[in-house]
């Protein structure tokens, strides 16, 4: 442990290291936001409906689509990148799914997101032009794509029962879906704490230049880290669709935003090379939970984006004060 660690360590109390931190204080922003619902849920209905597993269940359920699209993205943002096609992915991957339908459905949506992924990656890797606006071209690109493909009118494809299953099935009392996001968040932890490629994208996101002097392939890498966020959001749109029983446009405009705001809020550096997993997964937690309960206190619109943006600055106002940049 560096003498920089150490000092945090010994600031923040043991254990408490600056990777911990923001994962600790979100985890607190969750506890807090369930415990102002349940004060309101007994308040106004006399339940503490926040509480009851059921509920809990439901929200991680719903919480899923978005744990999915976060996983990718924080793979895009720990190599200081960042992937704004998210959208109309998780769109025209439902779109395609149900398009084809049988058994073929499921692959043809991963398949339309890695493709996607493919192209940003390979944008970004050997184009060297900046995520940010390659990924929001092929957005706009993805989005004409469709509505050429649905003529502008809304598809009248349906999710195959497999995609229903997996969105709004349960096993032994739990959502399938649920259990999808379990495992590509092991999977996750895996490639970034146990593979060379996890290792590789951390020191990407330090600094590019020195891990490609170090050997690092980092185009290989680039375009690999896109391409899983690809297949992420791809996974995603498809399940949406079982969820909803049918692909929509527009359908992932809802996700990019929050999924960006659960990478950070969980502690990922938004310029890359810093960031644990566990931190997105608490990071999805508090973005569902607060979107929930503001919900039930029934807030305008207006309202909920006010006090929404205000807990994100808040949060990153309270674990981002005193740090230093180290790159």
């Amino acid at each position: 442990m560096s003498n920089l660690d150490t000092a945090e360590t010994k600031r923040f109390g043991i254990g408490m290291t600056p990777e911990n931190k923001p994962i600790v204080i979100a985890s607190g922003f969750v506890l807090l936001i369930l415990a102002i619902g349940t004060a309101y849920t007994l308040a106004t209905q006399g339940t503490a409906t926040l509480l009851s597993p059921t509920y809990l269940l439901q929200q991680l359920q719903v919480g899923s689509f978005l744990g999915i699209v976060a996983a990718g993205m924080m793979l895009v943002i720990l190599l200081g990148h960042i992937d704004l096609s998210v959208p109309w992915t998780v769109a025209a991957s439902a779109m395609m799914a149900t398009a084809v339908g049988g058994p073929a459905a499921i692959p043809v949506g991963l398949s339309v997101g890695l493709i996607v992924g493919i192209v940003n990656g390979f944008g970004v890797a050997y184009l060297r032009i900046p995520s940010m606006i390659f990924t929001l071209g092929v957005n706009a690109v993805m989005r004409g794509l469709m509505v050429a493909h649905t003529g502008g009118f809304a598809p009248q494809t349906a999710a195959t029962d497999l995609m229903q299953w997996l969105a709004v099935g349960k096993v032994l009392g739990i959502p399938v879906a649920i259990l999808v996001w379990a495992a590509v968040s092991i999977g996750m932890t895996l490639l970034l704490g146990r593979s060379a490629v996890g290792k590789s994208i951390y020191m990407i996101g330090n600094r590019e230049a020195a891990a490609y002097l170090a050997g690092i392939p980092t185009r290989r890498v680039i375009i690999a880290a896109f391409a899983l966020c690809g297949m992420a959001s791809g996974l995603a749109g498809t399940l949406l669709a079982g969820y909803s029983t049918k692909a929509y446009q527009g359908m992932g405009d809802a996700y990019l935003l929050p999924a960006i705001a659960a990478v950070v809020i969980g502690g990922t550096h938004i310029l890359g090379g810093r960031g644990r997993y566990l931190g997105t997964v608490v990071g999805v937690i508090l973005v569902v939970l607060l979107n929930s309960v503001l919900s039930i206190m029934q807030l305008p619109e207006a309202g909920r984006q006010v006090i929404y943006g205000c807990v994100i600055i808040l949060m990153l106002l309270v674990y981002g004060r005193g740090q230093k940049v180290t790159q």
